[in-house]
């Protein structure tokens, strides 16, 4: 099982094993890590699931789509890293994937 290491809005580095297949979104709300709402469930419908992923796993993530892209256009902590993470598969090729949770809006 792949290795995700979430740090949350207190700067609290958690390192929890996740299933490969799921998105990290899912990763994250099974771990019990509550800072990441998902509101709609991981439909690429909100940006409650915003976080900022490690710079050097950035170019490991499949590209955003466009939905992505504007739903983090409407959050207010957005930089080069932000990706939602109901849009990312958990998979063996990002062991050890790190992301920072979001300041909430």
């Amino acid at each position: 099982m792949p290795k995700l290491i979430v740090v949350t809005r207190e700067g609290e580095e958690r390192e929890i094993m996740g299933e490969a297949g799921l998105s990290v979104m899912e990763v994250i709300r099974d771990a019990g890590i509550d800072e990441v709402l998902a509101l709609c469930g991981g439909c690429c419908s909100c940006a409650t699931c915003h976080v900022h992923v490690a710079p050097e796993f950035a170019a490991k993530l499949p590209k955003m789509s466009e939905d992505e892209n504007d739903l983090l256009d409407s959050t207010s902590d957005r930089d080069e890293y932000s990706r939602l993470s109901c849009q990312i598969a958990f998979s063996d090729a990002l062991d050890g994937l790190k992301v920072t949770v979001a300041a909430e809006d």
